[in-house]
């Protein structure tokens, strides 16, 4: 992740009036254009908002919605609530650390996947759950773990490969199809 200048970070306070009350909205902008809140963000927001760093930092930590290190692009979220555990989130974030070899919950090199587990998502019904992102994947079981990672893995493209061959090789395969 790159450092934020100061001319972004003025660009992104740009309509923010100086008030107390615009802090978790202003932090959710930030999360949402950098996947985290980089430690010269939160500093240059309490001296906009007239708010003290640690107050920010509070802020910053009490809600889960934010992160102080870099996320992936796919934050998935295991749930580890009672009903989870008991029908075998263990076993899925065990199977979902392997797949992605990580050694514990974190972030993938590439920076496609950030693994965390969580109290609770309040789907108990559905457990085991897993969240990527804003989408719940309820019943999860070990064996499903690679169709769910797959749907989020950037597409690996053949060498020579464009999307107009693909394409082209499309409508001569639909050709073909019907004659």
């Amino acid at each position: 992740m790159s450092q934020i200048q100061a001319p972004e970070m003025s660009e992104l306070l740009e309509g923010w009036s100086e008030r107390a009350e615009n802090l978790i909205p202003i932090l959710q902008e930030i999360q949402e254009r950098y996947r985290y809140l980089p430690e010269t963000a939160l500093r240059e927001v309490a001296e906009r908002l007239h708010v003290s760093l640690p107050e920010v930092f509070h802020v910053a930590t009490f809600y889960n919605c934010f992160s102080l290190e870099p996320v992936g692009e796919y934050l998935i979220q295991v749930c580890m609530g009672t009903a989870c555990h008991v029908r075998g989130a263990p076993r899925v974030l065990d199977r979902i650390l392997r797949d992605l070899k990580l050694p514990h919950p974190g972030t993938t090199q590439d920076m496609q996947f950030t693994v965390r587990t969580v109290r609770c998502i309040g789907c108990c019904g559905l457990a085991p759950v897993v969240r990527v992102n804003s989408h719940t994947h309820p019943h999860l079981t070990q064996a499903r773990v690679p169709g769910l990672l797959k749907k989020y893995r950037p597409r690996e493209r053949r060498p020579g490969v464009t999307a107009e061959t693909t394409a082209s090789e499309g409508r001569t395969h639909a050709e073909a199809q019907r004659g």
